[in-house]
């Protein structure tokens, strides 16, 4: 079972690693706002529904060229791994800024709910360059080479580095 579950999530993150799957659901985060701002289960259903099916939706990308693909691939390495880095902070302040539109929007509150969202998009784009950084990193680390239009994207991403092996010996 936790194999099949592995290879879900993999197809899942080489589907949603498509430039237009990724630009899209984030240009959509406002609208997660919209049933909490309308109080309408109707609403709920329709954000919910693209919300799961965006990842999906989208054919995987022909190569990692695209900074939004080694995005979504190194965020996949990243969650297999969770370092404790930037990364986890950064990740922490966009679901705080999250939350708090969220709570805005629930109180029907149009400033602190678009600033709050303005303020989580913006951390999103902070934490992207971190996971792009991450993925060419584990790239670098595991086969020598960089991100290149050349190549097809990898079928699974490299295997994360062992930190621990890194280290020198006392």
């Amino acid at each position: 079972m936790p194999r099949r579950f592995a290879d879900l999530k993999h197809n899942v993150f080489a589907r949603h690693s498509n430039p237009w799957s990724a630009w899209t659901r984030w240009l959509s985060t406002p609208l997660v706002l919209v049933p909490l701002w309308t109080r309408r289960w109707s609403h709920a259903a329709i954000v919910g529904a693209w919300m799961a099916a965006n990842p999906v939706i989208f054919p995987r990308p022909a190569d990692e060229h695209a900074w939004s693909t080694r995005v979504v691939l190194g965020e996949e390495l990243w969650i297999t791994e969770r370092p404790c880095d930037t990364a986890m902070a950064v990740n922490a302040a966009a679901t705080l800024a999250g939350i708090t539109a969220l709570i805005a929007a629930r109180r029907r509150r149009a400033a602190p709910a678009a600033g709050a969202t303005a303020v989580m998009m913006a951390l999103l784009l902070v934490y992207w360059r971190l996971m792009a950084r991450y993925y060419n990193q584990q790239l670098r680390a595991n086969t020598g080479r960089t991100p290149n239009t050349s190549r097809p994207a990898p079928r699974h991403p490299p295997e994360p580095v062992n930190r621990a092996s890194t280290r020198p010996g006392p």
